[in-house]
């Protein structure tokens, strides 16, 4: 797989379970992410497992839209990732890799992939108000990161 577009790390004082706990589900990612702000499980789904598909909600600012989200690794304490399209179109990937430093400590690399097709950015940075989607998800990860590292810390 190529570099990601965005990526960040983080050293969190929690062990990788309750890192990816916190990760892997939609819900709780909502309340520590940037732009994405919700979710609903699609064809019976009801927890993170590889194929599981949701829908995400998303918004910045008085923007708002959805997205459909299909996950691609649901390894507990060590990787989730999902990947992101829009009408059956590759938006991104976004994976979360754990690695253990210790019982209680772990690093946490977010990292993004974009994948939209070249003349489907004008439409979508449009709706999204977001012209330099790297620049923006570079932005995102670092809130998202600090976020999570005081959610997973709070025991």
């Amino acid at each position: 797989m190529a570099e990601p577009t965005a990526t960040g790390r983080i050293e969190i004082g929690a062990s990788p379970d309750r890192v990816y706990d916190l990760v892997s589900d939609p819900g709780k990612l909502a309340g520590l992410a940037e732009e994405y702000s919700g979710h609903s499980w699609l064809g019976g789904a009801s927890s993170a497992a590889v194929g599981a598909r949701f829908r995400g909600s998303n918004r910045r600012g008085p923007r708002r839209w959805s997205t459909i989200a299909t996950i691609t690794d649901a390894d507990p304490g060590k990787r989730f990732a999902f990947d992101v399209t829009f009408l059956g179109l590759p938006i991104s990937r976004w994976q979360y890799d754990i690695e253990q430093e210790s019982a209680d400590r772990c690093v946490v690399t977010e990292s993004t992939w974009e994948r939209r097709p070249g003349w489907l950015k004008l439409p979508t940075s449009t709706a999204t108000g977001v012209w330099r989607r790297a620049e923006a998800n570079r932005a995102n990860i670092a809130a998202t990161l600090a976020r999570l590292k005081t959610a997973a810390e709070l025991v």
